[in-house]
């Protein structure tokens, strides 16, 4: 549906919620996202997520009791759970019995956990990346989706561009279409926002916070990142993730097979190439040389680390000025049409 532009951002709703800015703060694991940045962008007037990947159930419940408590007036918190886990459906379960706004997953999708979700009376979103996904997790009952594109970090479900696949998916669904990958300034939620999306999702530019759960190391390779310096690596998990180039990731390129010192039995399915939760661990303890450092496309644009509300009010300034400068093209065009 095309629509005009407002000077102030649209207004988002999935479900019960009502964001003052239609921007969801992404779910990263392991540890990035816990309690402390989901709840500083919830304060800052958008959505914070949890991570609930590679933590204890007991862990998830006390995060997501400390970022409720940490929440001042309107805000909303979720939690992200990934469908490729065995502990998926306990996880899932607990953050329910924890009375989270949402629940948003990827790697896969569930009937039951539509089912879950309207038990509870409990929005849950879908993380997808093309028309067909979306169209079946309405069908199942998705309060809305996230389009992911192959600018986003972490796990990628395609190869597309973002931008390329958001229309379809507009068009294939009548939920809120949330935006996600490669989205770092006012201007690009703009874009997003015209063509017809609902929201956005952020991770990337969050993780450069101060309120990020990650160790100021990981901050800092976001921040010295060059524009050569993401790649592809396959993951355990059977899909291409982007992360920031390491000697982990030197190490594993192509099809090269690490010992793995303990299986963590973490995934449905794996292919034992090495151990990615593991790798995972160790860079949120601040070995970001040993681990996979998952990162957007757009990492090397980080030049500082800022606080959360200094993101939000960028980007809504940088939005605002977007705006004004779209209206003023338009006009020009009209009077050079006339």
């Amino acid at each position: 549906m095309k629509r005009g532009l407002l000077m102030n951002f649209l207004q988002l709703q999935i479900g019960h919620m009502t964001p003052k800015l239609p921007i969801l703060q992404g779910g990263m694991g392991v540890g990035i996202s816990l309690s402390k940045l989901a709840s500083a962008v919830a304060n800052a007037g958008g959505i914070g997520i949890i991570s609930g990947t590679g933590i204890s159930v007991e862990e998830m419940k006390k995060q997501i009791k400390i970022a409720k408590a940490a929440v001042k007036g309107r805000g909303y918190i979720g939690v992200n759970v990934l469908f490729a886990l065995n502990d998926f459906a306990e996880k899932m379960k607990a953050a329910l019995e924890e009375k989270v706004d949402f629940i948003i997953s990827g790697a896969g999708i569930s009937r039951d956990m539509y089912a879950w979700g309207r038990e509870a009376g409990i929005p849950v979103l879908s993380i997808v990346s093309s028309a067909k996904l979306a169209r079946i997790s309405q069908k199942l009952g998705a309060a809305a989706v996230v389009v992911e594109g192959f600018e986003a970090g972490g796990h990628l479900g395609t190869d597309r561009p973002m931008f390329d696949i958001l229309p379809e998916v507009i068009e294939a669904v009548s939920i809120p279409v949330i935006a996600a990958g490669g989205i770092m300034y006012g201007e690009d939620i703009a874009k997003a926002l015209k063509m017809g999306a609902s929201g956005v999702q952020m991770g990337t530019r969050f993780v450069a916070s101060h309120e990020c759960d990650a160790p100021l190391a990981f901050k800092q390779k976001y921040v010295n990142a060059g524009q050569a310096d993401t790649l592809l690596v396959k993951t355990t998990v059977g899909l291409h993730g982007r992360v920031i180039a390491n000697s982990f990731s030197d190490r594993i390129a192509g099809e090269k097979k690490l010992k793995i010192e303990k299986c963590l039995d973490c995934l449905k399915n794996c292919s034992y190439r090495f151990c990615t939760l593991d790798s995972l661990y160790k860079v949120a303890a601040g070995d970001v040389e040993n681990g996979l450092v998952f990162a957007g496309a757009r990492v090397h644009e980080i030049k500082e680390i800022l606080s959360v509300q200094q993101i939000m009010d960028n980007l809504s300034h940088e939005y605002k000025m977007a705006v004004k400068q779209g209206e003023i093209s338009s006009m020009n065009n009209l009077v050079c049409s006339k």
